[in-house]
């Protein structure tokens, strides 16, 4: 897929830092119940640490007790869905669809109406009130 924003490894890599990096260009996974934003509900907006955009709206944030940040919708048109059969699992990816940088996976477990759980590692996105 090509994206709005393309950038080589060394400016992103730049720009990012080393563990940002490592999830965000690398699809690397933070460890449970570390993240930044886990347990943050305050309201405004998250956005795909690379480039700024917006993905998720605070209203569609819940505690998942999973570990990592969910939200049951992404904002129309900004998440990109790819299937992964990595570790001999199958799973669908979620990639910011501005940048291509990875956010983590999307499951059908969801408690709430939407019945969809994104689970995003804290580290690929920025909080903006």
């Amino acid at each position: 897929m090509e994206y709005e924003i393309v950038k080589t490894d060394a400016e992103w890599k730049a720009q990012l830092g080393e563990e940002r990096y490592r999830i965000l260009r690398e699809k690397g996974t933070e460890f449970a119940h570390t993240g930044e934003y886990n347990l943050h509900f305050e309201k405004g907006t998250y956005a795909c640490g690379a480039c700024q955009e917006p993905l998720f709206k605070s209203d569609a944030k819940f505690k998942s007790e999973c570990g990592w940040p969910s939200f049951d919708e992404a904002i129309p048109g900004k998440v990109e869905y790819k299937k992964d059969t990595t570790y001999g699992m199958q799973r669908t990816e979620i990639l910011c669809a501005k940048c291509g940088g990875h956010l983590g996976h999307v499951f059908d477990d969801g408690p709430t109406k939407t019945g969809t759980r994104f689970c995003v590692n804290s580290l690929s996105i920025d909080f903006k009130k």
